[in-house]
């Protein structure tokens, strides 16, 4: 496991170079903890393979270790990059929801990267505090980041060495061109990004970079064996022929989804075809799935796509079943509205969206990151039951009083205090992502419900 001692250490970049390079001579699978989806994203495209996501507050311990097993299947070695500095999580006395719990789950070994910018025996005290703080987790590994030169580097090392008694593998300069293309929301998103030849030479260079000061060689030398949890059965059983046809929108404005969804989709019997609503029409389908992404930096595109928006629309008030998340449930409403100085706009400007939804989304908003529990209360396409995820958004979607919501959170913001989850038709659409791990059983109810509508 890669994981920082705060956010903004390098870990992600450093992390990514990592797994580039470790690709250039073996089969790598990564992970990221965290229920985040743009990480993910780059560590997918410089490996080839889905990264996957593994969260102890989300997940259950044993569906962890089988997402984690799942996922090995194939590979070589196996990447973890942390979230956050290592002990961040759910909550302030708990480890739920770190890099730190889901190290000590799995037995993984930890390597460290400290932010060493203006200190150096310092440097030591911190990594000191680290191992002290929970004897549990094994720090085999330091990475410095941000030094300034030979003789900072040799004097961290030698505390650190010292007084720690673990070794400092790699030190990387302090450099602006390590800094990867960010926007409000964090990273741009790696499908949206390749596009760009200088999107992919930055990667290049980082990964070029990172690799004239780390050895992975000694990096892979610090890694461990770790066996197959006890009791492991097949996380996604093999589907018969598939009898059902499930469209997942997929494109530079809808990308935020975890890797895990398409397995579980056909395993569930479900062919998945993608489809892009800035530039294609709705395929024929039996549901519908819009997940999260940066619609408000497409809303021209979407706009001007009027057909997909009105088939959208239509295929709802059919009944289809549709799945909406976050951005997804932006575009379901009739419109998103930016405030003056959005994207360096001067005006208030309105673009229309599906209308699935009546009511409007403003943006930006007060900026929401946070873990979700609550109750599905049935009534729509994912059926009932307790659920644990996570919201991440900027926006505000402003709904008429007599919205039906499906969804009651115990935490968590949701649309409408409390409420989440507004109902229309066979549509539902929800600002809570939700793992299809962990809520399986709502995304078999998801299926069952297209299933039901293509025997209809």
């Amino acid at each position: 496991m890669i994981s920082g001692d705060r956010s903004g250490s390098g870990k992600t970049s450093i992390s990514l170079a990592i797994a580039a390079l470790l690709s250039q001579k073996m089969t790598v699978q990564t992970f990221k903890v965290g229920m985040d989806y743009i990480d993910p994203s780059y560590l997918t495209g410089v490996t080839g393979r889905p990264c996957r996501n593994l969260d102890t507050f989300v997940m259950e311990r044993t569906d962890l270790a089988r997402i984690f097993a799942h996922g090995m299947e194939g590979s070589d070695c196996g990447l973890v990059e942390g979230v956050r500095g290592l002990y961040e999580g759910a909550e302030s006395l708990g480890d739920e929801g770190s890099s730190a719990a889901v190290a000590k789950l799995l037995n993984i070994p930890v390597v460290l990267v400290v932010s060493a910018r203006s200190i150096t025996r310092s440097a030591a005290a911190i990594v000191k505090g680290f191992q002290s703080f929970d004897p549990a987790i094994d720090i085999r590994g330091i990475i410095l980041n941000n030094v300034s030169g030979p003789q900072h580097v040799r004097k961290a090392t030698e505390a650190i060495e010292h007084h720690c008694g673990v070794p400092v593998i790699g030190a990387v300069p302090r450099q602006p061109d390590m800094e990867l293309a960010m926007r409000h929301l964090g990273l741009v998103p790696y499908l949206e990004g390749k596009t760009a030849p200088a999107f992919l030479r930055r990667i290049q260079d980082i990964t070029a970079m990172v690799g004239d000061h780390i050895d992975p060689d000694l990096l892979l030398g610090l890694s461990a064996t770790v066996p197959t949890p006890p009791g492991h059965d097949p996380l996604f059983e093999p589907a018969e022929a598939p009898d059902t046809t499930i469209a997942v929108a997929l494109d530079e404005a809808f990308n935020f989804y975890y890797a895990d969804l398409f397995d579980h989709l056909r395993a569930g019997g479900a062919k998945v075809v993608t489809f892009s609503p800035i530039h294609d029409r709705l395929p024929e389908a039996d549901g519908y799935i819009f997940g999260g992404g940066y619609p408000e930096l497409f809303l021209h595109e979407l706009e001007a796509n009027d057909r997909m928006r009105d088939a959208v629309h239509e295929r709802s008030r059919e009944g289809i079943p549709i799945y909406a998340e976050c951005g997804g449930l932006m575009y379901l409403t009739g419109a998103i509205r930016t405030k003056a100085g959005w994207q360096g706009s001067d005006k208030e400007e309105s673009c229309a969206m599906c209308g699935v939804f009546d009511g409007e989304t403003m943006m930006p908003a007060r900026r929401i990151v946070s873990y979700v529990e609550g109750e599905s209360q049935g009534g729509n396409p994912l059926g009932a039951g307790h659920f644990r995820g996570h919201e991440f958004h900027y926006s505000d979607v402003n709904l008429p009083a007599d919205t039906r919501f499906s969804y009651l959170l115990s935490r968590g913001k949701g649309i409408k205090g409390q409420l989440d989850g507004a109902v229309r038709d066979n549509t539902i659409g929800s600002y809570t992502h939700l793992h299809p791990v962990s809520s399986r059983n709502m995304f078999s109810s998801f299926i069952a419900s297209c299933r039901t509508g293509a025997r209809g």
